[in-house]
């Protein structure tokens, strides 16, 4: 699990994920790495490869990647969801997050970005017949 979460957080961010996910056919992982020394957009960009890539149908997943110790945050949509928001969407989403962890805010900013993330994947990918979920709405650890 993680410190900086309790096991209670960590049930209502998956909650958080549900409702994010809930009006769109996009979805939302959250993965927290406590294990890896040094943090890199390479290792980050392996665990969306393992959980996330060209896992949906419409390529709109996307993954909250966390180190607390090392302070380390990165956001990664798949090809269909960046391609609509561009890379200023979550540079902007990273820096509101990243401020709100400086302020030791980490469920309430993990949370605020989850559901900001489930608008967007709303406006860009609405569900037009049955939403099913295509991946798992629990948090990952490592």
């Amino acid at each position: 699990m993680s410190r900086f979460l309790t096991n209670q957080q960590i049930d209502s961010l998956v909650e958080a994920i549900k409702s994010a996910e809930q009006h769109s056919t996009g979805e939302i992982r959250v993965h927290i790495d406590s294990t890896t020394d040094s943090q890199t957009a390479e290792t980050a960009f392996e665990v969306f490869k393992e959980l996330c890539k060209d896992k949906t149908a419409e390529k709109n997943a996307v993954l909250f990647y966390i180190n607390f110790e090392k302070k380390y945050l990165t956001i990664i949509g798949d090809t269909g969801i960046h391609g609509k928001v561009h890379q200023s969407y979550w540079d902007h989403l990273h820096d509101y997050i990243s401020s709100e962890f400086a302020k030791g805010h980490y469920y309430q900013a993990l949370k605020s970005g989850i559901l900001e993330t489930g608008l967007e994947l709303k406006k860009h990918f609405p569900i037009k017949g049955e939403n099913h979920n295509e991946l798992s709405n629990e948090i990952t650890f490592s």
